[in-house]
């Protein structure tokens, strides 16, 4: 049985682990590189960034966005949600360093109102601001207050969407690998959103999967607004995938690896790992003990089942386990290489995915205290994901 997962997961889930889908490989058109006055080729862009007590990365995205060589317009919206560290104020400094004040507007966000998650809240606030200018563009950004761009990101993701007529391009940042615990953990992390949502998949326009990772989405602001909005989504608390599948009944969308964008956020230790992953674990299950239940099965005999076999069994059943939990190291193989590690980590993927499922546990005991979705000390028990 466990053989015939893993062959299932290595040739019939799309692929999810050769890790192909990503941004680098459509070249970028000349014109997106450099300045020109020829800004009505390119559109106008707004990028909506949610903040709650961001004052450590604010500026350093900011200041990003701000820097992109795009011919086109744009803007930057920040949304402060109530911080109480100096967000907005670290955000207009970024801004001013740059000489580039009047290309950001800082919006005070109001209370979050019941049913809302706080980021989508956030966001909302943000797309009603552009919705009301004189001449709103025909993109938003969302993005995260603790992502970096590269100068050139911005271009490459307009052209795709240009190119192939995305009503959503969204790119999986690059995510802080650094410590030990991220080194464990974060290549496990995008491995295992993959297979959940093989990219090619989704972004396939004929199947019904559905993914976007939440901090880099270029949206098209008209199909948006015709989809209903953030409201739309407004319990989800896994926002990204929710939106994904909001606009993808409307139009081909698009999600890739990306080398170009990168996050600040970093974990040094297995606690923040932890409190990333039981944010949303139970959620994904749609607060369901079944479902829960037939994950950490479906986990275990995936993962530790090939490990028992080839220390418990013997011939041709440890045979098996071992050939298993090598299948599984090399499907772990091109995200280690993405993240620059050995591939030596595959062979720990069992141990890791044993501490996912802890982790998993660990967000349903959180969501049975209240305490579901909590994020910069604000619990987000009270809503349900959509389905």
């Amino acid at each position: 049985m466990v053989v015939v997962i893993w062959l299932y997961l290595l040739a019939a889930r799309g692929g999810f682990w050769c890790a192909a889908e990503r941004d680098d490989n459509m070249p970028l058109p000349d014109l997106a590189v450099r300045p020109s006055s020829e800004e009505s080729s390119w559109p106008a862009v707004t990028a909506i960034v949610p903040a709650r007590d961001e004052a450590q990365s604010v500026g350093e995205t900011v200041a990003s966005l701000l820097g992109q060589r795009y011919a086109g317009q744009l803007q930057v919206v920040v949304v402060d949600d109530q911080s109480r560290d100096g967000t907005a104020l670290i955000a207009r400094e970024a801004a001013a360093s740059l000489d580039q004040a009047d290309r950001l507007m800082v919006l005070s966000g109001t209370a979050l109102p019941s049913g809302w998650t706080g980021k989508l809240w956030a966001q909302h606030q943000g797309v009603a601001f552009v919705d009301q200018l004189p001449h709103p563009p025909p993109y938003l950004l969302f993005t995260d207050a603790d992502i970096a761009y590269g100068p050139n990101a911005l271009a490459a993701l307009v052209a795709r969407a240009q190119a192939n007529g995305l009503v959503l391009a969204s790119l999986m940042v690059k995510l802080h690998c650094k410590s030990v615990a991220e080194r464990l953990f974060i290549p496990a992390f995008i491995f295992f959103f993959q297979m959940l949502y093989p990219f090619a998949w989704a972004n396939d326009p004929h199947r019904s999967t559905a993914a976007a990772a939440g901090g880099c989405m270029l949206v098209r602001r008209d199909v948006l607004r015709d989809a209903g909005g953030m409201a739309a989504i407004c319990g989800a608390l896994i926002d990204d995938c929710a939106l994904a599948k909001l606009l993808k009944a409307r139009g081909p969308i698009w999600i890739g690896l990306t080398e170009r964008v990168r996050s600040i956020r970093s974990y040094p230790a297995m606690a923040d790992i932890r409190a990333m992953v039981a944010r949303s674990a139970y959620a994904q299950l749609r607060y369901s003990p079944l479902a829960l239940a037939g994950a950490i099965l479906a986990m275990a005999l995936t993962y530790l089942a090939p490990v028992a076999l080839a220390f418990f069994a013997g011939g041709f059943a440890q045979f098996l386990g071992i050939f298993t939990w090598l299948l599984m190291a090399l499907a772990f193989r091109p995200i280690l290489r993405f993240y620059g590690l050995s591939s030596l980590w595959g062979l720990a993927l069992p141990a890791i995915a044993a501490i996912y499922m802890a982790f998993t546990l660990d967000s349903a005991y959180q969501h049975a205290r209240g305490r579901g979705g909590m994020w910069k000390g604000r619990a987000q028990a009270n809503v349900s994901e959509l389905p």
